[in-house]
């Protein structure tokens, strides 16, 4: 983790990409400039995210944040981007609840201008959990938390989730329903399945995904219970914190109606996996932060709802993990970054925890 070279996540030019966001702004707003345009070094391996002020005598918001769609080219994560679904998702959360959601501007549903479709929110400050160098590593600003800082976070992004869960009507959600047959939660691992099937497309599959998709019938609760809109990418690395407060809760791209604890083992396990990382790397991680139990108990305390099946739901998440994650590695090989080894569970980052999870011991 800390030697490999960052994965590539675009094939765009930025200086292109600074250019027609200036011409395409002044469409919108008539007389505005897009100033400082930036493509952050943290853009994630999914849609792009760039940065740049507004320079307009009455400008709706100063800074912004455009999320645009993946690049085509560029041996995209996910097999679609619907940007239009993301910026609804924005404007429900922001209208149905009281979570910090970032102000959105303007949808662009029209590749011409830089190439695929983007919307544009406002750009919210504060710092963020970083995923590289993973913030469980010696030196981030987390890890360096005190204790009683590192709580307050932690229960501060609980109640992210409960809230969302509680205040969002789901008849409002209808339009992130996913597609097939069953309740919403055979929907959405039906879901993985197809993204699965997808990502292995003429090349190797993983025995290990398979044998998770196997364990989690085995597992399967007998009462899913009602769905609720789930964030979706549920972690702390997509929460913008002002010191240890929540002020901007991002990337919305997974949403969609799902048991609550879809949720909970999303946000549970990602944090196990930088843990994971970082004690595999000799250091001590956060082991006390983040804690299944402490998760599960909180939520029960806001919600009155008491999570149920949380080993069927860990694994879904780890599973889950796994299929991005080999696409990442796929992806990878494909721009000749990695060369890709005989056994394809070896490209997942987290093979020993997720077979740990289909054996039934990882939370021994």
């Amino acid at each position: 983790m800390a030697t490999a070279p960052r994965p590539r996540t675009s094939t765009r030019d930025p200086r292109e990409l600074a250019r027609r966001v200036t011409a395409w702004l002044g469409t919108r707003l008539p007389g505005a400039e897009a100033v400082g345009v930036t493509v952050p070094a943290s853009n994630g391996m999914s849609s792009e995210t760039l940065l740049f002020d507004i320079e307009h005598p009455e400008p709706p918001v100063l800074s912004c944040a455009l999320r645009l769609a993946a690049d085509p080219a560029a041996y995209t994560v996910f097999p679609e981007y619907d940007m239009a679904r993301q910026y609804r998702t924005l404007r429900l959360v922001a209208d149905r609840t009281d979570l910090p959601v970032p102000r959105v501007l303007w949808l662009e549903e029209d590749p011409e201008p830089l190439g695929a479709p983007f919307f544009v929110m406002e750009r919210v400050a504060g710092r963020v959990p970083p995923d590289v160098m993973p913030y469980t590593y010696e030196g981030s600003w987390l890890q360096m938390a005190s204790d009683a800082e590192r709580a307050h976070l932690e229960a501060a992004t609980v109640g992210l989730l409960a809230r969302l869960h509680d205040q969002v009507p789901l008849k409002e959600a209808e339009f992130l329903t996913l597609p097939g047959k069953g309740d919403a939660l055979r929907r959405h691992v039906t879901a993985q399945r197809a993204y699965y099937s997808w990502v292995v497309d003429g090349l190797a599959r993983s025995p290990l995904i398979e044998a998770a998709f196997d364990r989690l019938e085995q597992l399967w609760p007998h009462e899913p219970g009602a769905p609720v809109l789930n964030w979706g990418d549920a972690r702390i690395g997509n929460v913008v914190y002002d010191g240890f407060d929540p002020v901007a809760v991002l990337d919305w791209e997974m949403a969609a109606p799902a048991p609550r604890e879809v949720d909970l083992g999303w946000t549970v396990y990602l944090h196990r996996f930088f843990h994971d990382l970082t004690v595999a790397s000799g250091q001590r991680g956060l082991p006390d932060f983040l804690r299944r139990d402490r998760v599960e108990a909180r939520y029960a305390r806001l919600t009155g709802h008491t999570p149920r099946d949380m080993d069927f739901y860990t694994l879904y998440a780890a599973l889950r993990h796994a299929i991005v994650m080999l696409r990442i590695a796929y992806r990878q090989a494909y721009f000749g970054e990695v060369a890709l080894p005989a056994d394809p569970d070896a490209l997942i980052l987290h093979h020993d925890s997720l077979r740990a999870m289909v054996q039934g011991s990882y939370w021994e």
